[in-house]
């Protein structure tokens, strides 16, 4: 679970770096969106730095996984027919409606995520970590202003909320990885572990957290 969560909240800052990319060339500066945005980037990047802290006081790296563990990543597979890593920001950019479609599968992605970490503080497991119920909590606490620019952004520019057929998309996606993905990584007798951080070598990680923090 853990190795799960620290992979989609490295995928979640470092595909922010796109979405930052296309709300800053359609925004004039100073927008309160790109401040909203940079925040959640911030907030993402955190919490990868606590779950990494979790891993390294247990004296251990993640379990080595990849796109497929990722709710983001497929719900953008399914929805734009293509990868994070080659999604044509441009598009997003000059496009109104993949713009539009973009604020959806985040925000989403966002609400799925703190409906299940409601679900996880019931855990007893989870409850019997302090360390894990710190870490869920301070998740808890940030996550609904995660999913507020995208709602906001649709609010203000007359676009519809998420249809029927999304919901069931974001669904059939956290389904699939709670009864099938998951349980093949328990029972998987060849899972290895990463010898490296996912954030080795990346060019100053923390930029957006330090803006924020010299603001306030």
């Amino acid at each position: 679970m853990g190795s799960i969560y620290i992979y989609n909240e490295h995928r979640g800052y470092t595909a922010l770096d796109r979405v930052l990319e296309a709300v800053r060339a359609r925004c004039e500066p100073g927008d309160p969106l790109i401040t909203m945005i940079e925040k959640h980037r911030a907030d993402e990047r955190k919490h990868y730095v606590m779950f990494k802290r979790w891993f390294e006081l247990q004296g251990k790296h993640p379990i080595h996984l990849d796109r497929t563990f990722g709710h983001i990543d497929r719900f953008i597979e399914i929805m734009f027919g293509t990868s994070i890593d080659k999604l044509d920001t441009q598009a997003v950019i000059e496009r109104d409606e993949l713009f539009e479609r973009l604020c959806r599968v985040i925000s989403l992605t966002e609400k799925r995520g703190y409906k299940q970490i409601e679900i996880l503080l019931k855990n007893p497991f989870v409850k019997s970590d302090p360390a894990l119920v710190k870490i869920f909590k301070v998740i808890e606490r940030d996550e609904p202003s995660h999913w507020a620019p995208y709602d906001g952004w649709l609010r203000d520019n007359a676009k519809r909320d998420p249809k029927w057929w999304e919901r069931t998309v974001d669904g059939f996606i956290h389904s699939e990885l709670l009864f099938l993905k998951l349980p093949i990584l328990f029972l998987n007798p060849f899972v290895t572990r990463k010898d490296v951080w996912a954030d080795d070598g990346e060019q100053d990680p923390d930029r957006y957290s330090d803006r924020l923090r010299s603001a306030t």
